[in-house]
């Protein structure tokens, strides 16, 4: 394009010149006044045509280099192109009135109570308290394991618009309550309001060290607009306004705070465009007025045109409070007063119980626990959907990507952006994982869309809509630096050659052959159907991304790529693409590899897509493929041939193994005298191609495919397997690992403790239990003996799991196969919460 500048201020000059040339000729000598006027034409004609073609020349080289060397610009590497189809988002189903709808909600998992909107640069509120440990002041706010707080997490949550959360901190109990609205006087979304009850109970004898309680209320506004302080904030019993504002999306609005007890009200104001490090920010603020001022309270003090207000409830508790965000101000209204009252004082209290009760009708019908289960399992039951709804978050980012061929995660200086995109999902854990995981939202699906449908389907369309042309999808989404803020760098970039199960097929799979058995309503099924047809063209590039990047040498085999051959300080390389994680493969990683659980999910796959395109009547040619992938990955003799063995009674990985490899110390010296020691590998014998002699739940997996006939002596040995309890039986749930295998508990380096290789997991265990459920409900010899281990394979998981949430507070990431304690991430109410579905006998088709 620079060239093309300088040819134009060249003709620029070439005219002037022209014109100077002409002007003597506007008045000829008399005699020679009509040549010399010919003459004169002619020679700007002429001029004019060279300048012409010497542009027309330039220009069509220009056109030639650029064809032949496209503008490197205007290239967007593939991995980070997205999917070339209209979005699923963009479906009118998810506009209007279903998009205003969940406009606003609990949607910061991250931290104990936070509100936002699902919008890339959203207004956001949060709380914060004071609490004492070992004597001290600290500063609650972010969700983490470090805070020791007894318990936390919402009891009850329908997704949508209310939600009630006890957090219990020491001698303090705080519970928070959530209500959204949408009144004719509303703006965009409504107007929310959030209830907070302080209660204190002390031990005897114990000192007060806490004899008031310090609460911080603030409001952020990530695009950076002035947040306006209240006239009066400090007099709330006069005036309860504490902030206004306006924003493109919501209009005018204001923040309101009442309470019937005797409150004092202080507060700060910040101008920052980081908003994910706002606790260190007030503990900052506090510090400081504590150091000069020897006071534990906000300065009432404001940076100008704040984008962040926070305010400190401090009062001697017990005592409540109740903060109302009404939208739609711009104009003054005399219902402004009254919008203020509806959402506090006692129309607030009324609310709030009249949506406690429709929980729990909701609760009723969609889960049908009564008459089933005691009240103590129906309260865990009711914490599961709650606190998995009460997870769900709204995020906004660039994931990174590794570019192609780099294997390295940790090697995040040679890593791409993927394109700004936003994600509503659930999140496994709030404290650990409070973001989005491609195969955990699979098992969360198989909950949600029984309880509300559209938020499913919602949710389900973002996942997919992360796809890129290619046909993958990031298997763990760190948007946005609230997430970032939570996860080591290390873990950041995501491997474009690498997968995640798609579990999402789950509840599709389910999505779909209820439609085909008429079990949902007339609406519904309308929206599942367009959803599906719109999403067919995704699923198949899904699919075929798996069919392709993690296909094995023999047809009909996968295996998980991404798995490191090159370590030296793993005892088994891990396989995280498989989402099991330590779980022992092949000790030598190689292509010659074959992972059954791959080889199932890929069946599970290709029966969904044939079921899709069966119900759309696609015949085409795609369609008779599915039909013709599931005949050979359900076959049961090819099946036997590539996994089977017949010494174990089950089936197997295949790979390059050997059982002989061991951690050992290794002493190096590190510079001129100084010796240290680390674990490494060591490899006893060579590898050699055979079937890997460790038994779990992916033995299982054609059991969990529902491969084995029901008359089969191999479906005989699943279950003796399963039952046994030298192998994978325990009073708890089914261990992750059998007891007799080598690296049974085994940690995987000096650091890594055994994380799949023994403890009992929910989601694989639910898995089990519905291809038991499905045995026990078939002709076969084996129907009767698949129903016992059924019933007490549920009774056992249903038992401890309840035992545990009414003994410790909360669910848990994993549980111990001795004991039957949780272990793992606290707060884990991601696929430990199938525990309800296993409660109410709601099995995946």
């Amino acid at each position: 394009m620079a060239g093309a500048g300088r040819r134009s201020a060249r003709s620029r000059a070439s005219s002037s010149r022209d014109d100077d040339d002409a002007k003597p000729n506007l008045r000829p000598p008399r005699g020679r006044g009509r040549n010399h006027t010919s003459i004169g034409i002619f020679n700007v004609d002429l001029r004019v045509l060279l300048g012409l073609s010497v542009i027309a020349f330039f220009a069509i080289l220009f056109l030639i280099y650029n064809l032949i060397n496209p503008i490197e610009q205007a290239q967007t590497p593939r991995v980070v192109t997205p999917f070339p189809a209209p979005k699923l988002m963009d479906l009118p189903q998810f506009q209007g009135e279903h998009k205003e709808s969940l406009y606003w909600g609990t949607y910061r998992p991250n931290v104990y109570l936070g509100i936002r909107a699902r919008t890339p640069r959203s207004l956001i509120a949060g709380l914060m308290w004071i609490s004492i440990k070992d004597g001290r002041y600290v500063m609650r706010h972010v969700c983490q394991d470090s805070d020791e707080l007894s318990k936390y997490g919402w009891e009850q949550h329908d997704g949508r618009n209310f939600g009630h959360q006890v957090i219990v901190d020491q001698d303090m109990n705080l519970a928070t309550s959530f209500l959204k609205s949408k009144g004719e006087d509303s703006g965009y979304g409504g107007d929310w309001a959030v209830r907070i009850d302080v209660q204190n109970h002390k031990s005897k004898g114990k000192e007060e060290l806490l004899t008031s309680a310090h609460l911080f209320f603030y409001l952020a506004d990530e695009d950076g607009n002035a947040l306006n302080i209240g006239r009066d904030t400090l007099e709330i019993h006069e005036n309860s306004l504490l902030a206004s504002g306006s924003r493109m999306d919501i209009g005018s609005w204001q923040l309101h705070l009442k309470s019937q007890d005797d409150l004092e009200v202080h507060y700060a104001g910040f101008k920052t465009p980081h908003i994910h490090n706002l606790s260190d920010l007030v503990q900052e603020n506090l510090g400081l007025q504590v150091r000069k001022f020897g006071r534990l309270q906000l300065p009432d003090t404001s940076d100008d045109s704040p984008n962040i207000l926070v305010f400190q409830i401090s009062a001697r508790t017990p005592f409540r409070t109740d903060v109302a965000f009404i939208s739609g101000t711009g104009l003054e209204s005399p219902r402004l007063e009254e919008r203020v009252g509806s959402h506090t004082g006692t129309s607030l209290t009324s609310q709030l119980k009249e949506k406690q009760r429709e929980f729990d009708a909701k609760f009723g019908k969609s889960f049908n626990l009564v008459d089933k289960l005691d009240s103590e399992s129906i309260v865990a039951g009711k914490a599961a959907i709650g606190n998995l709804l009460g997870g769900i978050g709204y995020f906004f980012g660039q994931s990174k990507i590794a570019i192609s061929g780099n294997m390295n995660p940790g090697n995040h200086d040679d890593s791409i952006l993927y394109w700004p995109a936003e994600l509503y999902t659930a999140v496994p854990s709030r404290p650990f994982f409070p973001r989005g995981f491609l195969w955990d939202e699979g098992f969360h699906q198989l909950l949600v869309w029984r309880w509300d449908i559209h938020i499913s389907l919602d949710i389900i369309g973002h996942w997919l809509d992360l796809m890129n042309i290619d046909g993958w999808i990031p298997r763990e989404q760190i948007l946005g630096a609230e997430a970032l803020s939570k996860v080591p760098s290390d873990y950041v970039v995501q491997i474009p050659t690498n997968g995640n199960p798609p579990a999402l097929l789950l509840a599709l799979n389910d999505l779909v052959h209820g439609l085909k058995k008429n079990k949902f309503t007339a609406a519904e099924s309308d929206a599942i159907s367009s959803f599906l047809e719109r999403a067919f063209v995704r699923l198949e590039a899904w699919f075929q991304w798996f069919n392709t990047t993690q296909s094995g040498k023999e047809v009909g085999s996968y295996y998980w790529h991404g798995r490191d051959h090159t370590t030296t300080r793993e005892l088994n390389p891990k396989t995280l693409t498989s989402g099991l994680d330590d779980y022992p493969r092949a000790s030598h990683p190689s292509e010659d590899e074959r992972h059954v659980d791959l080889r199932c999910w890929m069946l599970l796959a290709a029966d969904c897509m044939h079921s899709i395109a069966e119900l759309f009547e696609k015949e085409n040619k795609s369609g008779k493929e599915y039909g013709n992938t599931v005949k050979l990955l359900s076959d049961f003799e090819i099946l036997n041939q590539m996994h089977y063995d017949d010494a174990y009674g089950t089936y197997l990985d295949f790979g390059n193994h050997t059982e002989k490899v061991r951690l050992v110390w290794k002493e190096t010296m590190v510079g001129h005298n100084y010796a240290t020691r680390e674990l490494v590998r060591e490899v006893l014998e060579s590898p050699k191609l055979r079937l890997v002699p460790h038994i779990g739940p992916v033995s299982l997996f054609p059991f969990i495919a529902r491969i084995i006939p029901a008359e089969s002596r191999i479906l005989e040995k699943q279950l003796d397997l399963i039952s046994n309890r030298s192998i994978l039986w325990t009073k708890f749930g089914l261990r992750s690992l059998a007891k007799t295998s080598s690296l049974y508990m085994k940690y995987n380096t000096e650091h890594d403790a055994p994380y799949w290789r023994g403890p009992i997991w929910m989601n694989m265990n639910y898995m089990i239990l519905s291809s038991l459920h499905h045995y026990s409900r078939v002709d076969g010899p084996y129907r009767e003996k698949a129903r016992t281990i059924y019933e007490d394979l549920r009774g056992n998981l249903i038992r401890n799991v309840v035992q545990n949430y009414h003994k410790n507070g909360f669910f848990r990431e994993q549980y111990d196969q001795r004991n039957g304690k949780g272990k793992g991430a606290r707060v884990f109410n991601g696929w430990t919460s199938l525990v309800l579905l296993i409660m109410a006998e709601a099995y995946s088709s």
